[in-house]
């Protein structure tokens, strides 16, 4: 058995759309070939570039020193920019919860019972540098797809070609209708998940539909 209190494994997808238990499988495997359990799951549909991610946040707040956080990949963990990062790593050394992944051969050993304090220090510093480098090339293929979408955005929009979004009418009704009532935005955000900018879009507009 591992000498870690639990492991906790964090499966991600950024997008509803997407299914972020697809990976697990491959962690009950992982774990599986090591005659070891997965204690816990945390499932959730954010993106790796925000912090406001409460299942990963919950997991943390769950952990005992010594723990171990599963991912399948770096990237399900962190697209962050530097600073988040910094702050993310630091609470995972608050908590001293290892992270092991899929894709990090190095961070293997550390779910497995701990060898002496040398070779388990130096586990510790392999796998922290591994962890930066990883985290740091999930963060620049993050922003290499953005740039690479606004640039096609923008070429088709001077092509005539972009659509945009459709929108969601009825449901934009149903907000501009909440507005019009006098509900505060963070009561219509905290009932229907949408999002500040969609607010003031549609407060905006019911500005103009009344001066038309």
């Amino acid at each position: 058995m591992s000498s870690y209190n639990f492991i906790r494994a964090y499966l991600r997808a950024s997008t509803k759309e997407q299914d972020a238990s697809r990976a697990r499988a491959d962690l009950q495997r992982f774990v599986d070939e090591r005659g070891l359990r997965i204690a816990a799951s945390y499932v959730e549909n954010e993106s790796g570039a925000s912090l406001q991610r409460p299942e990963l946040f919950r997991l943390l707040s769950d952990c005992q020193p010594g723990d171990v956080l599963l991912v399948e990949q770096v990237d399900r963990l962190s697209r962050l920019n530097a600073a988040d990062w910094e702050k993310l790593k630091a609470e995972i050394a608050a908590k001293r919860v290892r992270v092991v992944a899929l894709d990090l051969p190095t961070s293997h050993q550390l779910i497995q019972q701990g060898g002496d304090e040398f070779s388990t220090r130096m586990l510790d510093a392999i796998n922290g540098m591994m962890l930066d480098m990883l985290a740091a090339i999930a963060r620049k293929d993050y922003e290499d797809r953005r740039r690479r979408q606004t640039q096609g955005i923008e070429k088709a929009k001077a092509a005539g070609a972009y659509k945009g979004r459709p929108e969601d009418a009825g449901r934009n009704a149903a907000l501009m209708d909440m507005l019009r009532k006098g509900q505060t935005w963070a009561s219509i955000v905290a009932a229907t998940g949408v999002s500040t900018s969609t607010l003031a879009r549609l407060a905006k507009r019911i500005k103009e539909e009344a001066r038309a």
